[in-house]
């Protein structure tokens, strides 16, 4: 299905739809590792209902443990299109590992995953160690205790992290292991199967 007309399926609903949650899709501006605007007149302010109701869950228990932060959602529906720009940018690099292969597809183009991090009560982005999209070790989740014993990763911006996988991996979600930041609803494989990829 075209990204232009989700809006009409009924399997997906609108981040805005979403109380409590912050939105600033970075592939909708230049503040990206393109350093462009991938998303266009693109509309990609959406999930599929059933991410949709897991980042509500997230909300919800986000407000009991931290009152006053909220999620900000830095990508979520990303159409096929997109994903295969972002894998030729990086063609020739060691960093496809940070993207999937379009061959077989994100969960992002089936409004089953999301990139997110967390904000204070004044808007302002948790310190996470590293930035949004920074395709380094010191992102990778599976190595944080070494960058915890090493220094390279202060305690409290580990319980930064900590605290936005809590809170969405009792909602329903999974992390990975090379982005602090990216977060699937459902297995990948079973998502690729049975849902309804937007190109």
């Amino acid at each position: 299905m075209r990204c232009e007309d989700i809006a009409s399926h009924p399997d997906f609903r609108p981040l805005s739809s979403l109380a409590g949650v912050a939105v600033e899709l970075r592939y909708a501006g230049v503040n990206n590792f393109v350093g462009r605007n991938l998303y266009g007149s693109l509309d990609c302010a959406w999930l599929h209902h059933l991410a949709a109701a897991g980042l509500e869950r997230a909300t919800a228990m986000l407000a009991r443990e931290a009152p006053g932060h909220h999620l900000l959602i830095l990508d979520a529906l990303r159409p096929h299109r997109v994903q295969l720009e972002l894998w030729d940018f990086l063609e020739g690099t060691d960093l496809r590992q940070y993207v999937a292969d379009p061959a077989r597809g994100s969960i992002h183009s089936f409004g089953l995953a999301i990139d997110a991090t967390l904000v204070d009560a004044a808007g302002e982005e948790l310190d996470m160690g590293s930035g949004y999209d920074e395709m380094i070790e010191l992102s990778h989740p599976v190595l944080e205790a070494r960058h915890l014993a090493s220094g390279a990763l202060t305690p409290e911006q580990h319980r930064n992290r900590e605290l936005l996988r809590r809170v969405l991996l009792a909602s329903g979600f999974n992390g990975i292991s090379n982005e602090w930041w990216h977060f699937d609803m459902l297995d990948r494989s079973h998502v690729r199967q049975h849902f309804t990829r937007i190109d």
